[in-house]
């Protein structure tokens, strides 16, 4: 499908001239907006708020389609747009609709088996297709502007595209750029008009900018297409321009995390989590919506270091757990309003009910999910669970490592690259997900891969791998010999999530925790014998590992013999099909675990 900037270009010049109006159809600004201290007294004064979501993944009720129960945590969090209704009608009511914005940081198309049932199973790209949950929810919500997220391209520019034109409101990338015209292909901003009772409109600006790994996580869809730029520059192109088009107000939606990090190594020279850098190098922003990270930032402070002024960054929890409100105080003052004062907060989500009419809207789209993966597709001789996952070689990882293992050996058969070993990498993504004894369902299969990402075979070298491995273990805190363990304490050092741990099939190998990282693999071997640096192996991995998420060594400049754009989750269901029983003594071995100087943890 083109980029339709004929599309962009409308679509643009309509929110440039200010077509993108909040509040424009309403009644005057609510005295919950002036902040006046009487004729003669003072000068004019204003108060609006901008509401914030980021990373909903398809959460639009309050469910867990992988368990099919009500969602809920530890800290017993709630998620989903219904929720996150009832808050920002609750916010409207207080401040007055015409003194409020709502607005979104990305990664809103892709999560949950309810935005997978409407990409994939019953399309939105169909003849006479449905309309995208999200877009359903979000509209009725009343969004007035998103930011894109590198999730937004998972299935594809086709349906990100049909997702675009069924919102009622713009998503901006200021830095997804045509990568023949390096013109915007979507909206860089929307520029917003709130009335105040002294009859000097604000003018609010808000400028989308979204991650530069979307060039690597998503190449398959967007190579030789898009382009992505830095944040930090093409913000200091964008605020100048927002700024110079009349906007007292600039706030930023950004997918990407404040940490200044970046898991893709010097494969791009971007950084992912650029926020800060953003609010710290370029002037004239005055608030950051933070997204991407699946961090909670109430509110953060960063000083901008050629003006001194504070930026506040904020970063709601992910899936509709928070909703963060910027507070901004304004004041009359030579012709213009300036931000007198800026402050953030977030609202737990559990606090409230589900908003009736989202439940109403949406009912028949989420009882048709819930028979989809309640189909039973086969049986299981044994349960299985992830729950120890993280620190053993259990079964349930096998599973997914044998069923790659055998599409790789099978796409590989009689060609140049058939006769060598094929190796697997896994990792725990879910450490409550399960295979039942007895019958499973598309929902507990689906449930061992929450991604959607496919799978490739990659060549590296036995040596190669050793740094795999190494980089992989360095997931576990040192400890030394005969300290007690604590399981939940033992992992994730360095912050490393649970999906940045891979277990390597077709090896077996000790991680001793009591050494440093870099040097915990021991006793290396296949089929019984020391790995050969120099040797050959196939590994099959998926294209988020493969296209350097995470930054683990080797792998993404490794040669690519092979690769499918069928998701692994539907690889799975799709074996478990085909067999009819999973049996784990066909397929569960114990090819790692750790140690400490030879004596085993567990």
């Amino acid at each position: 499908m083109p980029l339709n900037r004929r599309k962009f270009l409308e679509r643009s010049a309509a929110a440039g001239a200010g077509a993108a109006i909040a509040g424009s159809a309403a009644a005057p600004a609510a005295a919950a907006g002036v902040r006046e201290q009487g004729p003669g007294r003072g000068p004019k004064r204003y108060s609006f708020t901008v509401m914030g979501t980021t990373d909903l993944h398809g959460n639009v009720f309050n469910w867990d389609y992988f368990t099919d129960r009500e969602f809920d945590d530890k800290a017993h969090n709630d998620v989903g747009l219904a929720k996150i209704s009832t808050l920002v009608d609750r916010v409207r009511a207080e401040r007055g609709r015409g003194n409020t914005l709502l607005i979104d940081a990305g990664d809103t198309i892709q999560g949950t088996q309810l935005s997978y049932y409407y990409a994939k199973v019953d399309p939105i790209t169909a003849r006479r297709g449905p309309v995208h949950p999200m877009a359903q929810a979000m509209n009725a919500i009343g969004y007035d502007a998103a930011a894109l997220g590198n999730h937004e391209f998972n299935y594809g520019i086709p349906v990100l595209r049909k997702f675009e034109e069924q919102c009622d409101f713009p998503l901006l990338g200021a830095n997804a750029l045509d990568a023949k015209t390096l013109r915007p292909a979507f909206a860089p901003y929307s520029m917003h008009r709130l009335r105040t009772p002294h009859g000097r409109d604000v003018r609010v600006a808000v400028l989308g900018l979204t991650n530069p790994g979307i060039a690597i996580w998503d190449k398959q869809n967007v190579g030789g297409r898009m382009v992505f730029p830095g944040l930090e520059e093409q913000a200091a192109k964008w605020v100048p321009r927002l700024r110079s088009m009349g906007a007292d107000v600039v706030i930023v939606s950004a997918h990407s995390g404040s940490s200044g990090t970046s898991s893709y190594g010097d494969q791009l020279p971007y950084v992912e989590n650029a926020a800060g850098l953003v609010a710290e190098q370029v002037p004239g922003i005055d608030a950051i919506l933070v997204g991407h990270a699946h961090t909670e930032i109430a509110e953060h402070f960063v000083t901008n270091k050629e003006t001194g002024a504070q930026v506040v960054l904020s970063e709601p929890l992910k899936w509709g757990q928070r909703l963060t409100l910027f507070d901004f105080d304004l004041v009359w003052g030579r012709g213009r309003w300036t931000v007198e004062r800026v402050g953030a907060q977030v609202l737990n989500s559990n606090a409230v009910d589900e908003d009736p009419r989202i439940v109403g809207l949406l009912g028949d789209e989420h009882r048709k999910v819930v028979a989809y993966v309640n189909q039973v597709i086969g049986t299981s001789v044994a349960a299985m669970t992830t729950a120890e996952a993280a620190w053993r070689d259990e079964p349930i990882i096998d599973l997914i490592n044998h069923v790659q293992t055998e599409t790789v050996r099978a796409a590989l058969a009689g060609g140049e690259y058939g006769a060598l070993p094929v190796l697997s990498q896994a990792s725990c993504f879910s450490r409550t997900a399960a295979i039942p004894a007895g019958e499973v369902t598309i929902r507990d299969a689906a449930g061992l891969y929450v991604f959607e990402n496919t799978l490739e075979a990659r060549l590296l070298t036995g040596a190669q791998l050793k740094d795999y491995l190494e980089f992989s273990a360095r997931y576990f805190v040192r400890t030394a010999p005969g300290a007690p363990v604590d399981t939940a304490q033992l992992t994730n050092a360095g912050g490393t999530p649970d999906y940045n741990y891979d277990a390597v099939s077709g090896l077996v190998y000790d991680i001793d925790i009591s050494r440093p990282a870099g040097s915990r693999i021991v006793d290396l071997t296949f089929e019984g014998a020391p790995v050969d640096p120099a040797a050959r192996f196939v590994l099959a991995v998926n294209n988020y590992r493969a296209s350097g998420g995470g930054n683990f060594p080797h792998v993404a400049g490794a040669p690519q013999l092979w690769a499918n754009s069928e998701e692994i989750r539907n690889t799975i269901i799709g074996w478990v099909q085909a067999e009819g029983t999973i049996d784990p003594a066909a397929f569960a071995s114990v090819g790692w675990r750790l140690t400490r100087e030879g004596v085993p943890v567990f």
